[in-house]
């Protein structure tokens, strides 16, 4: 018997892995989102010190996903533009993340600096229960800082909050750096 070692080799480890579905099972995400808050608050004792760890594990998940995203969304090109990075993650990043896209983005009418991005319902606080004497929880903090994380690394530092308004609204404030070099390039 000889060995044919120039034959093709039909190996599970030889073939190209698929893409196959982007999904993560909702149950899948509800638990693992739900430990994340319950170590959160074992490691906190007030509510904002919940919120800060909830927006450095989110700020984490941010800094992993933004260059996924623009280069796999933009072809490697970066927003330049204040409004287009915003409606990029209220599209692009949101539907990729959360299988829709925000609700809605409104500009502050009172300062420049201040942008807000509002979900009736996001999916981070649907499966919460959340106890009577601690309503002022706000998982949503975990989102702000994806938002916050994407915003900085795409050049435009700001701080981003989760509120309670309108569902949850995310207030964006924006150092005023950037609506001084946003308003450079309008010129141009």
């Amino acid at each position: 018997m000889s060995l044919n070692l120039n034959r093709p080799r039909n190996n599970l480890l030889d073939k190209p892995l698929s893409k196959g579905k982007n999904e993560v099972s909702l149950s899948v995400f509800a638990l693992l989102f739900s430990e994340m808050v319950q170590y959160s608050q074992s490691k906190s004792n007030s509510i904002t010190e919940l919120h800060e760890i909830l927006h450095e594990m989110g700020y984490d998940v941010g800094t992993r996903v933004t260059d996924l995203y623009i280069v796999r969304d933009k072809n490697s090109k970066r927003e330049t533009r204040l409004i287009n990075i915003l409606l990029f993650i209220k599209g692009t990043i949101w539907k990729n993340l959360f299988g829709k896209e925000a609700d809605k983005l409104e500009h502050a009418n009172d300062d420049e600096r201040i942008y807000y991005i509002i979900e009736k319902e996001p999916l981070v606080n649907k499966f919460i229960s959340v106890p009577k004497d601690k309503n002022s929880i706000n998982c949503a903090q975990f989102i702000a800082g994806i938002v916050q994380a994407i915003l900085h690394f795409s050049g435009f530092p700001c701080q981003v909050g989760a509120h309670h308004h309108k569902g949850t609204t995310y207030r964006i404030i924006f150092e005023d750096a950037v609506i001084a070099r946003d308003k450079q390039l309008e010129e141009k």
